[in-house]
């Protein structure tokens, strides 16, 4: 090693002579963004030395994982693909997975409204103006029924988006699949589940974080034993990442937070090899081409080693990071929108040579309105193009072994560990946030952005180089503002026809319950079945929990 040390610092020296450059570099400093050098070429050492090679990357679907947590990959089955869709009444929303299931997608992904999001009726004040506008409206088993129809749901996988109320939409599913005679045992998908990204990127809580980490120790719970193969959570660095974080800090924010999940999950009596097994995590594809696919390894190889080291889970299930992977909303431009094609082509492709086992790939036009058929199709195509065409899942783990790539890992994760470090020294994820670290820290990398694209520091093609005059012109999808009538008639009928008085003895039944340490799932279950609303359930569960009041904390 030490001949090939000092050949390259004799490269080195050489090719920044500036005397030998033909033309100056364009920028003084190479890096990420999350300011991780790019050296202009990497050696073995920046990897590890031949010695550790195998100690840190072992091979495909083992530990520590870096290379996939499957030994064959898309070799042997390609990444899920899924369509984030959801928009207007249940009946829209089922047409529109029907058209995506037609045209090849292999997973449903359900987008809720804001009210459905935050735990209120379509017929709640709160809701006015809101239903059906950047997600489906559902508000009762009916409309969940409705969202399904004629879609087997022991055929497909199906992801939902939905946090603080989860464990209500979750019940919701699961008596759809048993008016459909499909036993919960059979059930396959993912429920989002993660509060702690809510308190600092999204926004979406109801209740403090005590009673919000007992409802997912309670889907954890439930889940092993009676939806055994559903992902009971996924701990997203998405939306962090799209509130304006680095890559390093989305990993290390995501991950600390699953500790925390685990945390909380082990204070309950869990097993950490039962629950280990069905977590999940959802992260974010931005523009950063090779700190994309870098990014996904060192994050993988960090959960195997937080889960067997911190946590002594033995089960290896329990160790991998499986991951969904949705290209960046952020990073899309209003401006010349079909220029967002080829930023979601990159994206996805980074996503796969990460080695995510599910995608979403978003559409041209969502920097404008919620997306049309034709664009969604082009999304869906760009993913099938990628499988198919390109040959990049023909390699079990195709940039692997790449000095630059290896050098990247491992930065990445010595950055991010020393982020939970910190975290740690606080007292974990969820006081992190309470005394607002997380949040500054996310401002202020969003600030350093900002300053760097208004500066053209950072180019934005076709929004601050390159630019154009000409309006848009593609065609927009317009959420008809009639459906939230239809839906407040949907809601008032349904409260006519059931058993007021059945329903009455389930809400105080459910607010005792509450008030206890039991698992809320069974009852959450019963109450969906005979026709509770979910703002009538969320609102004996505020009476009893409590809402969250950022202030309280900042």
């Amino acid at each position: 090693m030490a001949d090939l040390h000092d050949a390259h610092n004799q490269w080195k020296t050489r090719a920044l002579d500036p005397a030998n450059q033909r033309v100056a570099p364009r920028k003084a400093h190479f890096a990420t963004s999350s300011d991780q050098e790019i050296p202009p070429i990497a050696l073995p050492e920046a990897a590890g030395g031949d010695e550790r090679y195998l100690e840190r990357l072992g091979f495909p679907g083992e530990y520590p994982y870096t290379r996939g947590i499957q030994p064959t990959m898309y070799r042997g089955r390609f990444w899920t693909m899924r369509q984030y869709a959801g928009y207007a009444s249940a009946e829209e929303s089922n047409r529109r997975y029907r058209f995506l299931l037609e045209k090849g997608q292999s997973g449903l992904s359900v987008a809720f409204d804001l009210p459905t999001q935050i735990g209120y009726d379509a017929d709640d004040p709160f809701a006015l103006g809101e239903v059906g506008r950047v997600g489906v409206s559902i508000s009762s088993l009916e409309d969940m029924a409705a969202l399904f129809d004629s879609i087997p749901l022991d055929k497909v996988s199906t992801s939902m988006t939905i946090n603080a109320p989860a464990s209500v939409l979750l019940a919701m599913y699961i008596a759809v699949a048993k008016r459909q005679g499909v036993d919960s045992t059979a059930l396959r998908g993912t429920v989002q589940n993660d509060i702690l990204k809510e308190y600092v990127a999204r926004g979406t809580y109801i209740f403090p974080p005590g009673p919000s980490l007992r409802l997912i120790t309670d889907i954890f719970s439930y889940c092993a034993r009676s939806v055994p193969h559903w992902n009971t959570i996924s701990v997203s660095g998405y939306h962090i990442r799209e509130a304006g974080c680095t890559a390093v800090q989305e990993v290390a924010f995501t991950l600390a937070n699953g500790i925390e999940y685990v945390t909380a999950a082990l204070a309950a009596g869990l097993n950490v090899d039962e629950f280990g097994a069905q977590l999940s995590f959802f992260f974010n594809a931005h523009n950063n081409f090779l700190e994309e696919v870098a990014k996904f390894r060192a994050a993988r190889r960090m959960w195997a080693g937080i889960m067997r080291e911190r946590f002594g889970a033995t089960n290896p299930k329990a160790w991998q990071l499986r991951f969904h992977t949705q290209t960046g909303g952020s990073t899309l431009t209003a401006q010349q929108p079909f220029n967002n094609v080829t930023r979601v082509t990159l994206q996805a492709l980074a996503a796969v040579l990460g080695g995510t086992q599910s995608l979403h790939t978003n559409s041209m036009d969502e920097a404008l309105a919620l997306p049309t058929e034709e664009a969604v199709q082009v999304a869906l195509r760009t993913q099938q193009i990628i499988a198919h065409e390109s040959g990049v899942a023909d390699a079990v783990d195709p940039l692997g072994g790449s000095y630059l790539i290896e050098a990247l890992t491992d930065s990445i994760e010595s950055a991010a560990l020393a982020y939970i470090e910190q975290i740690d020294a606080f007292g974990g994820a969820r006081r992190a946030i309470e005394l607002g670290f997380v949040n500054r820290e996310i401002q202020e990398a969003a600030y350093r952005y900002q300053q760097a694209v208004e500066a053209k520091e950072s180019i934005i093609v076709g929004m601050n180089a390159f630019t154009t005059d000409e309006p848009v012109t593609i065609p927009l999808l317009r959420v008809d503002p009639a459906i939230e009538q239809r839906q407040r008639a949907r809601l008032a009928d349904l409260r006519g026809r059931r058993n007021a008085e059945r329903a009455s003895a389930l809400l105080d039944h459910l607010k005792v319950a509450a008030q206890g340490t039991e698992n809320l799932m069974p009852m959450l279950i019963e109450c969906v079945e005979h026709d509770l609303t979910l703002g009538e359930i969320c609102g004996v569960l505020r009476g009893v929990f409590g809402e969250y009041h950022p202030e309280q904390f900042f």
